[in-house]
């Protein structure tokens, strides 16, 4: 790492710039985000290997909550588990800075607020409240909001299952 910011520096001198007024304006502008993407600085391998092992655990969760599914309230918190899990798991291949903006994008932005809204209602209902039907039906909310937040990744996806969906439900005979 210490070469890499030596060359870095030899490189900013080829071309004219000063180290420490750049190292100044860096620290300036400097936000959590990219306090904490210097911090996480992982080789390809590990980012696969991470991604890999949150991806299989939060799809190992969320099948493993099928079993207890009689029990809202122990579905809830490992359907939960599972697909917080699973969506930290392409932090590992973005970088978390690039994954909260890609959730803050205004096509996303209100999938990812229902989806986290989702989230602390059922973790809320399985809790707090311990109610089998509330718990229930905030984990169906949450799974279509995990849908709905999926597609927004896909081009078009939305609109088509939008489209599929009205002609399903379309009461007009």
């Amino acid at each position: 790492m210490e070469k890499m910011s030596k060359a870095l520096e030899k490189a900013k001198m080829l071309v004219g710039l000063e180290v420490d007024e750049e190292n100044a304006q860096e620290e300036e502008s400097s936000s959590f985000f990219d306090d904490f993407n210097r911090q996480c600085t992982l080789s390809t391998q590990q980012r696969l290997y991470g991604f890999a092992i949150c991806l299989v655990a939060g799809l190992a969760c969320t099948f493993l909550s099928m079993l207890v599914f009689f029990n809202p309230i122990k579905f809830g918190i490992t359907f939960t588990f599972g697909n917080l899990l699973a969506l930290g798991s392409t932090a590992f291949l973005i970088g978390p800075k690039r994954q909260v903006v890609m959730m803050l994008d205004p096509v996303r932005i209100y999938a990812t607020a229902i989806f986290t809204a989702s989230i602390i209602i059922a973790l809320f209902c399985a809790l707090y409240v311990h109610n089998k039907l509330l718990t229930l039906l905030a984990i169906i909310l949450e799974f279509g909001a995990l849908v709905w937040y999926s597609l927004s990744y896909i081009p078009f996806a939305r609109s088509i299952v939008s489209k599929i969906m009205v002609s399903c439900f379309d009461t007009d005979f």
